[in-house]
């Protein structure tokens, strides 16, 4: 601001008559109240809004930014006329700033300008007629008197977006810390007070979404607008790539599949849904998702944490797995290795299986003479073990999932 703007360079070129200049000063209070007037009755967002000090302190407004142009008129001929202008454009700036922090639109001060340029040339021009100023000089100050105004507005759509940057950049922030305090686990009333600082209105429970980044932009555009999102990177379980954990509101029930359909391609993994303030046990269970190799294919749907639920409950203690597996597979130990996983992988389908011969068969893709022969083998083994519900239990447990680096294999 320090060097003179447009509207102030001109003025200096203007020949006032100080008799008018004072006539147009003595007329800004009437005209800041009609200016007000007219604003409140033309422009829908500011009907019923400037009512008391506020009227008083916009009224106030109108007259100091109308006495800084006839102060540029009437300094035309000092050396530097811009000076009483920077701090017309300042208060401006401040004013578009108020009105963003008050929640009107950019739209709705400009349109109060164009409403407040109308009427101040409009009395003001009566008066410099009235002076007997010539038709050339009238022009040129109502030329002037627009572009200072133009200049104003300039300054208070500049403060107006500013500000919006401004708390948007603060809600981001405070998103970022509330999504982060979620994940963690922070006990509820810090929470609470972080969605309130956030202004972020808590749902009924949240589901964590774990995808990766690169997919990330396009999956928000297919979520609800209050979904969160971690400004974190998350190294992917072997995935050599980055993941964004997204906390998705109120996704349970019907909308859980729904949730499931919209991120097919995506490469997602959903968390169970949890009450929102306890969403932490749902991102600790799509990492140990991640971790145990469950990998949403490319182009297929979410990996539903949900329909895994054994798999993740049998490898909550991969070690203990492991002493279960060794320990009920203990027969086979003398067999060698070859002999030894045909019978193991026969003995899991005759468990899932409930013993129906011809079902294990098609699934070993082997004849039922077959199965036959090896489970007489393995009854040879185990004995009456096979009948004892506390064994059929744990060889249940130990071979629902195949082994992972060959933990729990037969000792040799």
């Amino acid at each position: 601001m320090a060097e003179r703007s447009e509207a102030a360079r001109r003025v200096a070129r203007l020949e006032l008559d100080a008799r008018v200049a004072g006539a147009l000063r003595d007329q800004l209070p009437l005209l800041a109240e009609r200016t007000v007037t007219a604003i409140t009755a033309e422009v829908p967002s500011y009907s019923g809004a400037l009512t008391g000090q506020m009227r008083e302190k916009i009224e106030n407004a109108v007259q100091i930014a109308l006495g800084t142009f006839l102060q540029l008129v009437e300094q035309s001929q000092s050396a530097d006329p811009s000076t009483p202008l920077v701090g017309a454009l300042e208060a401006a700036y401040a004013l578009g700033s108020g009105e963003a922090r008050s929640g009107r639109s950019a739209d709705a001060l400009l349109a109060a300008y164009r409403v407040g340029a109308r009427v101040s040339w409009r009395e003001m021009s009566a008066t410099t007629v009235q002076g007997g100023l010539s038709a050339a000089t009238v022009a040129e100050f109502a030329e002037l008197m627009f572009a200072y105004i133009d200049e104003l507005s300039a300054a208070s759509v500049a403060g107006h977006a500013d500000e919006l940057a401004s708390v948007g950049r603060a809600r981001r922030r405070n998103l970022e810390r509330l999504t982060q305090r979620l994940l963690a686990g922070e006990p509820e009333e810090v929470l609470l007070r972080s969605a309130d600082r956030a202004d972020w209105p808590p749902p009924q429970t949240l589901t964590v979404v774990l995808l990766p980044r690169a997919n990330l932009r396009a999956a928000l555009a297919l979520l609800p607008s209050h979904t969160l999102e971690s400004g974190d990177d998350l190294p992917a379980a072997g995935a050599g790539e980055d993941l964004a954990v997204l906390l998705v509101p109120d996704t349970h029930g019907d909308r859980r599949r729904q949730l499931a359909r919209v991120l097919r391609g995506r490469r997602a993994v959903l968390g169970p849904a949890r009450p929102w303030t306890r969403v932490a046990a749902s991102y600790q269970r799509a990492i140990r998702a991640l971790s145990l190799g469950l990998h949403p294919p490319h182009d297929g749907p979410a990996l539903d944490t949900e329909e895994h639920l054994a798999e993740l409950v049998l490898s909550t203690d991969p070690e203990g797995l492991a002493d279960l597996r060794a320990r009920v597979l203990a027969p086979l130990a003398s067999l060698p290795s070859a002999t030894a996983d045909r019978l193991v992988e026969t003995l899991r389908s005759w468990l899932l299986h409930h013993g129906r011969r011809d079902d294990v068969a098609a699934d070993l893709f082997v004849h039922p003479q077959t199965v036959r022969y090896r489970m007489g083998k393995l009854r040879e083994l185990y004995g009456d073990r096979l009948t004892d519900p506390g064994t059929v239990l744990d060889l249940t447990l130990a071979l629902a999932f195949p082994p992972r680096d060959g933990a729990g294999d037969p000792p040799s």
